[in-house]
C-alpha cells in the first residue's frame, strides 16, 4: 500500500472507531482485519555482518531505503523488544545498535517525530537500562527521538471482527495512531509460542492479561496482527536466543547468527527467521495461521530475496 492510502485508511478507522463509541457501542476495527497487508511475492532481504550499524543499513538498503517506508513529515513508531531486564549479551532483547541505527535512519529520511517504547515484563526502568537501549538512544541527542514508558491510560478496547481467539482487545492508541510502524523484535526461543519473533512482539502493544493469550497463542497473535499493521519488521538475529526464552539469563544458550531480516511481510521475515533455529516455517503455529487468514506470506519459494 502507498504512504497515503494506509495513513488515510488508519486514520479513517481510527475515527470512526471514536465516533461509534460517542453513540454508545464498542469502536470496531473490522476494517483493519481485512487480509490487505499480504503481497503476491513480497520483498525480504537478509544481511550478515559483525559491524551492526552498517548491517542495518545494508540490510534497509535493499529494500529501497528507509525512505520507501517513512515520508517527511509522518509520527514513526519503532517497536523494539525490550521486555526483560537482561544484559546485551544475553540475547532477550532486541540489540540496543539495531534501534539506534533504524531510528537514525528514520530521522535522515525527514520523520517528524520516532517513538520507542515497549510493555515490559520485568520493571521497565530496569529493562530500558539494562537492555542498552536508553543508552543507545540517548546518544542521538534529538528532540525528535523519544524513549516513552507506556501509559496505561493509552490503551482502548477495541472489537475485532473475525477473531478467533478473542472478539475484542485493549490496543495501544499511539501505535494505531502513528503513521508508521516499524516492528524490530529480537529473534529467541520461546516456551510456549516455540519462537518469539514479529507477530510476538506484537504482544508489546496490548493491554489486558496477556497471559489469557496463551490458551491459544496461535489465533490469538493472528487476530492481534490482523489489527496492528507493521509497514516493517526488521528481526535482530545478531545473536539468537536458542533455549530457555524468552527471558533466557544464560550466554550458553546463545547462538552468534551476525544476521539481519527485514521485509515489509511480517509472516514473510518470521517465516525465513525460523531456519536459523533449524526450523521451517510450518512448525511454528503462529506463522501457519497468519499465513491461512491471508496475512503474509510463509512459502519461501514465493518471497523475492533482495
Amino acid at each position: 500500500m502507498s504512504h497515503i492510502d494506509r495513513r488515510t485508511f488508519i486514520r479513517r478507522s481510527i475515527q470512526t472507531a471514536v465516533a461509534t463509541a460517542a453513540v454508545g457501542a464498542l469502536p470496531s476495527l473490522d476494517l483493519l482485519a481485512l487480509p490487505v497487508h499480504a503481497a503476491v511475492s513480497p520483498p525480504l532481504a537478509v544481511r550478515k555482518g559483525s559491524d551492526i550499524a552498517l548491517l542495518v543499513r545494508q540490510t534497509i538498503t535493499a529494500l529501497g531505503g528507509m525512505q520507501a517506508f517513512v515520508s517527511p513529515g509522518e509520527v514513526v513508531v519503532v517497536k523494539p523488544n525490550i521486555g526483560w531486564d537482561r544484559s546485551v549479551e544475553l540475547a532477550a532483547n532486541t540489540h540496543p545498535e539495531v534501534v539506534k541505527t533504524l531510528v537514525l535512519l528514520c530521522l535522515e529520511v525527514g520523520a517528524k517525530q520516532v517513538r520507542i517504547f515497549d510493555r515490559t515484563c520485568n520493571d521497565e526502568r530496569r529493562c530500558y537500562a539494562q537492555s542498552g537501549i536508553r543508552a543507545a538512544v540517548e546518544t542521538i541527542k534529538s528532540d525528535r527521538v523519544s524513549l516513552e514508558y507506556m501509559d496505561r491510560r493509552a490503551y482502548q478496547e477495541l472489537e475485532i471482527r473475525g477473531g478467533r481467539a478473542f472478539d475484542r482487545w485493549e490496543f495501544y492508541q499511539p501505535v494505531l495512531e502513528a503513521d508508521r510502524l516499524i516492528n524490530v523484535p529480537v529473534a529467541k526461543h520461546h516456551s510456549i509460542s516455540r519462537l518469539t519473533l514479529g507477530m510476538k512482539n506484537l504482544m508489546g502493544v496490548i493491554g489486558g492479561n496477556r497471559g489469557r493469550m496463551h490458551s491459544n497463542i496461535a489465533e490469538a497473535l493472528t487476530d492481534v496482527s490482523s489489527v496492528i499493521h507493521c509497514d516493517l519488521t526488521v528481526i535482530d538475529a545478531t545473536r539468537i536466543l536458542v533455549a530457555n526464552g524468552p527471558q533466557g539469563g544464560r550466554t550458553e544458550d546463545v547462538r552468534n547468527t551476525q544476521t539481519l531480516i527485514a521485509s515489509p511481510d511480517i509472516v514473510a521475515a518470521d517465516a525465513y527467521a525460523t531456519t536459523l533455529f533449524d526450523l521451517k516455517p510450518e512448525d511454528v503455529s503462529t506463522i501457519v495461521a497468519a499465513a491461512k487468514r491471508g496475512l503474509g506470506v510463509m512459502d519461501l519459494k514465493q518471497v523475492r530475496m533482495v
